[in-house]
C-alpha cells in the first residue's frame, strides 16, 4: 500500500491549511495517510554558526525521514505576508541543509488556501519556482480562495473547485 505524508506549512492549531490537506488526502484510496503537525517539529532558528555549533537538529532529520519513508507528499502552504510562515520556512532551511534534495523526488500535490481571494496564490507561486530546485516533483497544484466561503464542516462546499481539487487528487495518485 502507498504511503502519502500530509502536512500544512503552518503551525496554528486551527490551520486552515491543514484543514484542506487533510481533506485532500481523504480523497485517496487504498493509501496508508500520515498527517504531520509542524509543532511535533520543534526547531531552533536555522543560522549557519547555530549549524556549526550544534548540527542540524533531530527534528529536521525526522521529518526528512518521514519524507523518505513515504511514496508522496501533499502539502498546503499557509501565506504569510505573501512568502512562507516563518515556521515553514525554518523547517525547510533546516532539512535543505541536511539534503539538499530535499524533497527526494516524490510526487507532490502543492496547495495553499487563504481567507481572501487570491488563495494563496503568491506562496504557490514561490513554492513552484523554489521546490523543484530541491527535486520537488509537483505532479498538480491547487488554490482555495475565501476559505470560510468555500469550505465548511470538514469538506469543500464549492463544487466547482471540488471537482477541481478531485482531479488534482486523482493525477496525484496516478503519479505515486
Amino acid at each position: 500500500m502507498k504511503k502519502v505524508i500530509v502536512f500544512a506549512g503552518s503551525n496554528s492549531r486551527e490551520s486552515i491549511n491543514k484543514q484542506l490537506a487533510t481533506y485532500a488526502s481523504g480523497l485517496l484510496e487504498n493509501t496508508t495517510i500520515d498527517i504531520l503537525d509542524l509543532n511535533d517539529y520543534s526547531l531552533p532558528v536555522f543560522s549557519v554558526d547555530l549549524e556549526k555549533e550544534q548540527g542540524i537538529p533531530e527534528n529536521a532529520i525526522k521529518f526528512l525521514d518521514k519524507i523518505k519513508s513515504s511514496n508522496g507528499v501533499i502539502i498546503s502552504l499557509a501565506e504569510h505576508n505573501g512568502a512562507y510562515s516563518a515556521v515553514f520556512k525554518n523547517l525547510f532551511d533546516w532539512m535543505s541543509r541536511a539534503e539538499q534534495k530535499t524533497f527526494m523526488n516524490k510526487p507532490m500535490l502543492l496547495m495553499a488556501a487563504s481567507p481572501g481571494g487570491r488563495g494563496g496564490a503568491s506562496v504557490l507561486a514561490i513554492a513552484k519556482d523554489r521546490f523543484p530546485r530541491h527535486d520537488a516533483n509537483i505532479i498538480a497544484d491547487f488554490s482555495l480562495p475565501s476559505f470560510e466561503a468555500n469550505f465548511s464542516k470538514g469538506k469543500l462546499i464549492n463544487e466547482d473547485l471540488n471537482e477541481e481539487l478531485k482531479i488534482k487528487v486523482e493525477q496525484f495518485k496516478n503519479a505515486l
